[in-house]
């Protein structure tokens, strides 16, 4: 089976350096932190996004030219912000069952390809992914479906299963009609059962779900 994972809020809890890295950049523009609930719920749609939700979270006018710097600013830093971030417990125990299993695994994301290495590679996990698409592909972002379908083209074409942590995955997935499972422990916004109907809080339970 073909398994493709969202990254943030699924297999690593990156909102502490994501959170840390937006303040850097607040205060290089002299603009108030954020706190990091308010921070944790900007995550999912990529960094254009979190950029636009500071922006107007500092009430600051609408300006294309100073959103595009702050984008390249934040994601220049961004991509060695690795310290903070772990993976949720029992992900690389996970991973390298499913990989001993002959699961074909891969990872549509947000994140920017290079901060998407930066971390597998601080974490120990780039071995368990041969196919990456992230953020900065030529594929529009997520809920487009064009991202994961060319994930699941890429690692070979079959049965396939998304696994995700938010709205914008649960979307994705619906969108590209891939069956959905959900991480709970991420950074979702709305109930769980509105999302999927197969969902675990557990990574050690993860593989009794595939059936």
């Amino acid at each position: 089976m073909i398994l493709v994972f969202d990254l943030d809020g699924t297999l690593i809890d990156s909102a502490p350096d994501i959170h840390a890295a937006a303040n850097r950049l607040m205060a290089e523009e002299g603009l108030p932190p954020q706190p990091f609930d308010r921070l944790r719920r900007m995550i999912g749609h990529g960094v254009p996004h979190l950029i636009d939700c500071l922006m107007k979270a500092t009430r600051m006018p609408p300006d294309p030219e100073r959103d595009a710097d702050l984008v390249a600013r934040y994601i220049a830093g961004y991509e060695e912000a690795v310290d903070l971030t772990r993976p949720y417990p029992g992900v690389p125990q996970t991973l390298q069952r499913l990989a001993a299993a002959g699961h074909r695994m891969g990872l549509c994301t947000n994140k920017p390809l290079a901060a998407v290495r930066a971390v597998l590679a601080h974490l120990d996990l780039a071995q368990h992914f041969s196919v990456i698409v992230a953020g900065d592909s030529p594929h529009p972002r997520k809920p487009d479906p064009a991202p994961l379908l060319a994930a699941i083209a890429e690692l070979g074409g079959g049965l396939a299963t998304y696994v995700g942590d938010h709205e914008v995955d649960a979307a994705t997935a619906s969108a590209a009609g891939v069956p959905f499972v959900l991480f709970t422990e991420g950074y979702r916004s709305a109930p769980a059962t509105t999302l999927a109907a197969r969902a675990f809080a557990d990574w050690s339970a993860f593989p009794a779900l595939l059936g």
